[in-house]
Order: C-alpha cells, then sequence, then structure tokens
C-alpha cells in the first residue's frame, strides 16, 4: 500500500487519484467509484499501474456541481443528463 501525499502535494498536483478526491472534497469513496462508473467524472488511466488519474481542479469543481444538484432534488439520471447538456 502506498503511503498517502500530503495535502500541500495533492493540491500542487495536476492530478489525483480517488481517494484523494475524498479528502478534497468530503465526499464518500464508494459515491465517487459509483459517479465514476455512471460515466459522470471523467478519467485518464495509466496503463502502467491501471490507476485512475482525475484532473484535480476541473474534478473537484465537478464534484461540487453535482453535490449542489443533489440538494436540489436531481436524480441521478437528471443530473446525468444536465452533465452531457454541458459538455
Amino acid at each position: 500500500m502506498s503511503r498517502q501525499r500530503s495535502m500541500e502535494a495533492i493540491l500542487a498536483s495536476e492530478y489525483v487519484s480517488i481517494g484523494e478526491l475524498t479528502r478534497l472534497t468530503g465526499a464518500r469513496y464508494s459515491t465517487l467509484k459509483f459517479y465514476t462508473e455512471e460515466g459522470m467524472l471523467p478519467f485518464e488511466q495509466a496503463e502502467e499501474n491501471l490507476t485512475r488519474r482525475y484532473l484535480r481542479e476541473s474534478t473537484v469543481e465537478l464534484i461540487y456541481r453535482i453535490k449542489r444538484m443533489k440538494t436540489d432534488g436531481l436524480s441521478i439520471p437528471q443530473i446525468k443528463a444536465a452533465l452531457k447538456e454541458e459538455r
């Protein structure tokens, strides 16, 4: 198991892991994994170790947008449709 990076190192990185996204946003790991599997959170996958990497700034903003939509009462299908329209 790898050692956790410091918050300073995470904030300086262009790419982060799903675990680091949980630390940045307070969202649960299982929630972010679900959003990823549903195609709501885009990622890149490094072939050498198959680790999913997320662009830090845009993904954190996207997670907060999804949280706001959920707070506003939108369902997952509605959120997915709204995100698809934005792209």
